[in-house]
């Protein structure tokens, strides 16, 4: 094992501070007046607005006093529905400075989305657009604690009887700062006081709330750090495409970012655009990025980037799901860099990375546990698997001193039977966070991801991975992106089917099949050929990017129902569905 790995391992030791806040350590202690650089922030006309520190602490400051004068109290709910711009940044940081619990929701959600989260927060605050106004202001009847709704930008035309009848005022978010002093002294939190709900994607469910507490800021450190190889360096300026109300944006990206007072590029693209997006870290120098994998694949279809444009990249990270091997060779062939894929889910993030510094990850591994963090391979009893053994991916909950794993989630809201249903053993002590994914451990602490629990194929006898299908089949040329779930099979328990998107100029058809299931054979195993084929014009997913495979099994549950025994969908014929493809 690499010596250089060994010696990082054995000299690192956390730095959990008993009070601790995330606005003072992400933005305070870096407004000295020096006006250092924290934001750059581009819109959609390719206007640029530049903050620096200062700025941020007056801003954050400004808001935090003004939502004291509307009645916010420690440890109420402030909601964000806000894309990437200064007023979502230092929205955060105004909630963390006033001891609130900051709820960050995705600009792009529906009514129903919003309701549930609004409703089962109990927010008592919104600052949002008058886009995201326009979607929550029919739903006020039906959240009677949100008290206040502060909007950017120019209020809605809106009659005062229908807002003063659901008793919630509406507030111009600039005249409301604008009469604040630019001065506010944070709340003397504890690192374990609560600092955030993200609420998860629901794919199984309802999506539930994460607490997490200021702690999770120093949890992040060294996966962030890892993840982009060697974080900070000087003059590193770091982008997401990820939009900030997901932890990947948040906590992957701004925050971290900010505590290391590096300066942090936002530019949201309603639609992510893959030549806008070289052109975009071209013309700022981005330094670092972390692409989700949906934004890797079509950043993919770009011909020679390095030729057409000057990028100054030295790092890409990217998680959410498995880049597979077709991606990782694009990355050293297109780029030049080593992509370093990372693990982690809201509950628990970055718990695994990769980091070519410090250790080569075997191929199709994702990396190793995250310097700091205990991270195993489980039985269902809470007991390590051998190595190579498919099993749990799991967390310890407790760091060797007895202190918790600075980056583990406090609780769900208002799910104490889910929060305990996510732990194995007894959490206040000794326990292990279980993810819900199934990996292996090689010998060196390499960590193989197989897929969800659920996502698992049982297949004659074989367990099979997902991931490894799904990369092998975008190695096709006709392949754009591709899915593979498991469904029922009378002789083997369950076949492979692979949903398939198709690059321009390819046609589906019985031959192409045989293609694609040849392609998967000579390269994989005969057992883990997809013996189904489908066609589809985009894959369900969610709007961080991760494919819904529920939503997939649906649609197949809705073509066997519908095809005749006689019209077996094993040389499926071109799809009809159409599923509209979340944003990156």
């Amino acid at each position: 094992m690499n010596t250089a790995w060994v010696a990082a391992r054995a000299a690192f030791q956390w730095h959990v501070p008993e009070r601790f806040n995330i606005a003072v350590a992400a933005c305070d202690r870096w407004a000295d007046g020096t006006a250092r650089p924290a934001l750059i922030f581009e819109d959609e006309q390719g206007a640029v607005a530049r903050t620096d520190f200062d700025m941020l602490r007056a801003a954050s400051s400004r808001l935090a006093n003004a939502w004291r004068r509307l009645g916010l109290k420690r440890g109420d709910r402030a909601a964000v529905l806000l894309a990437q711009s200064p007023e979502t940044a230092f929205a955060h940081l105004a909630a963390y400075r006033s001891g609130a619990v900051a709820v960050p929701l995705f600009a792009l959600f529906g009514p129903d989305a919003l309701q549930y989260r609004l409703a089962d927060s109990g927010a008592r605050l919104l600052v949002t657009d008058a886009a995201g106004f326009a979607k929550v202001a029919p739903l006020l009847p039906g959240l009677p604690e949100l008290q206040a709704i502060l909007i950017r930008g120019p209020l809605p035309d809106r009659p005062a009887a229908t807002i003063a009848g659901a008793g919630c005022a509406v507030i111009d978010l600039a005249d409301a700062m604008a009469a604040e002093p630019d001065r506010h002294d944070p709340v003397d939190t504890a690192a374990d006081d609560p600092a955030l709900i993200i609420y998860t994607s629901g794919t199984t469910g309802k999506p539930k709330g994460v607490l997490h507490a200021h702690r999770v800021l120093i949890g992040h450190l060294p996966g962030v750090e890892m993840s982009h190889g060697r974080f900070p360096l000087p003059g590193d300026l770091i982008w997401t495409p990820a939009d900030w109300a997901w932890i990947g944006g948040l906590l992957d990206v701004l925050l971290p970012a900010w505590y290391h007072g590096v300066p942090v590029l936002a530019r949201r693209f309603a639609k992510f655009d893959a030549e806008a997006a070289f052109e975009l870290m071209s013309r700022h120098g981005v330094t670092c990025t972390f692409l989700p994998p949906t934004a890797l694949r079509m950043l993919r279809l770009i011909d020679n980037p390095r030729e057409r444009w000057p990028l100054a990249l030295r790092s890409v990270a990217s998680g959410g799901e498995p880049l597979g091997e077709a991606l990782l060779d694009w990355g050293r062939r297109a780029l030049g860099l080593t992509l370093h894929e990372f693990y982690g889910q809201t509950e628990c993030n970055m718990i695994v990375s990769a980091c070519q510094p410090l250790f080569d990850t075997p191929p199709g591994a994702i990396g190793r546990a995250a310097i700091g963090h205990d991270v195993r391979i489980i039985d269902a009893d809470g007991h390590a698997v051998p190595r190579g053994v498919i099993g749990q991916i799991a967390v310890r909950t407790r760091l060797p001193d007895g202190t918790p794993d600075p980056v583990m989630f406090l609780r769900y809201w208002n799910k104490p039977e889910a929060t305990r249903e996510k732990f194995i053993g007894d959490r206040a002590t000794d326990g292990w966070l279980v993810t819900g994914d199934t990996g292996t451990m090689d010998e060196d602490g390499a960590i193989r991801f197989v897929g969800r629990d659920d996502d698992v194929i049982t297949s004659a006898g074989y367990r099979i991975g997902p991931g490894p299908i799904e990369d092998c089949l975008l190695t096709h040329p006709a392949v754009r992106e591709a899915a593979v779930i498991g469904v029922p099979d009378p002789e083997r328990t369950e076949a492979v089917k692979a949903f398939v998107v198709l690059r321009d100029g390819f046609t589906p058809g019985d031959e192409l099949v045989h293609a694609l299931q040849q392609h998967v054979r000579t390269r994989l195993a005969a057992h883990e050929y997809p013996r189904q084929v489908a066609f589809l014009d985009a894959l369900p997913v969610t709007t961080t990017g991760k494919i819904i495979r529920t939503a997939l099994r649906a649609m197949h549950a809705d073509t066997t129902t519908a095809a005749s025994p006689q019209q077996p969908s094993s040389t499926a014929k071109p799809s009809t569905v159409k599923t509209r493809k979340g944003p990156v």
